[in-house]
């Protein structure tokens, strides 16, 4: 089975959650199994995995992954901001959890998905086609003007974001912006090539998804819930990519009386694994634990 994600921070989520045998661990962003792959080997045959991914494709892959390591552990579709719902069935309280809030390689690599500006494909960026009211490519082919604008400065962080917002709209009106290459050229088309090191669609690209995706919305769900879930020293840990996630997860665990934070500095990708892994590099670990 081809393997095409590299799980970031693979050592540190494993030592920070204190994954040993016989803990029963909720891995809320499974992806093709990378982390899981590990815990499962950690937990033992006496432990439990509970995994879960709004990516049915990715499940399928990290299902046959698992398989090989062991039976004590089950994959569900759903999306973390319903891990009470999802959990609770199961069992009350667990020991560790883990949320990587980033892309999986099997998703970018995937141009039909239409998340990646590197990949010819629809304007979707849907992660779960039935679970959201609209894709990218309604955003950019009906949302006005001022509403495109304030989705890419806000999610995105977008300094240009008016300019963009008034080219797309200028671009829309001879005929509509379908694809991900071609919504990438007239961000592109913004920048003066002098002017950037990375692909300047990097920055619309993640406002789309997390807005069509309700991203801010699904992470504080979860932080609300996770205490509840937890036994007493349990932990949770997660990834995030870009500042938003970080600081709603930083204040979470903060300011939340039931959590005691485990790293108050953040922990970042060692210039290894950033060699190694370029998906690392914009990474952040918090860990925090119930008390």
């Amino acid at each position: 089975m081809e393997i095409f994600h590299k799980p970031v921070f693979l050592r540190e989520s494993v030592e920070y959650l204190n994954i040993d045998a016989g803990k029963i661990v909720v891995d809320c962003t499974v992806g093709e199994g990378g982390h899981s792959e590990e815990i499962l080997r950690k937990i033992g045959p006496g432990g439990f995995l509970i995994g879960i991914d709004l990516d049915a494709k990715a499940l399928d892959k990290s299902s046959v992954r698992l398989k090989e390591i062991g039976s004590n552990f089950i994959l569900i579709e759903g999306n973390f901001r319903d891990i009470l719902v999802i959990v609770k069935p199961i069992i009350s309280k667990v020991d560790a959890v883990l949320a990587d809030l980033g892309l999986s390689s099997l998703q970018l690599m995937d141009g039909e998905r239409g998340f990646s500006f590197m990949k010819e494909g629809p304007l979707d960026m849907r992660m779960c086609p039935l679970c959201t009211r609209f894709s990218a490519y309604d955003v950019v082919n009906s949302f006005k003007e001022s509403e495109i604008s304030e989705i890419l400065f806000y999610y995105g962080e977008e300094p240009l974001s008016r300019k963009i917002a008034k080219r797309i709209i200028e671009i829309r009106t001879k005929t509509p912006i379908r694809t991900t290459i071609q919504l990438a050229e007239i961000v592109q088309s913004i920048f003066p090539r002098r002017y950037y090191k990375t692909n300047p669609a990097t920055r619309t690209f993640q406002a789309l998804r997390i807005f069509v995706n309700d991203e801010l919305e699904n992470l504080k769900r979860f932080l609300a819930q996770v205490p509840e879930i937890l036994n007493f020293g349990g932990r949770v840990a997660i990834i995030s990519y870009h500042s938003l996630e970080d600081r709603l997860v930083k204040n979470a665990f903060k300011n939340d009386e039931e959590l005691n934070r485990v790293n108050k500095k953040v922990i970042v990708p060692s210039y290894e694994e950033v060699q190694s892994n370029r998906r690392a590099r914009s990474a952040k670990l918090r860990v925090a634990e119930r008390i």
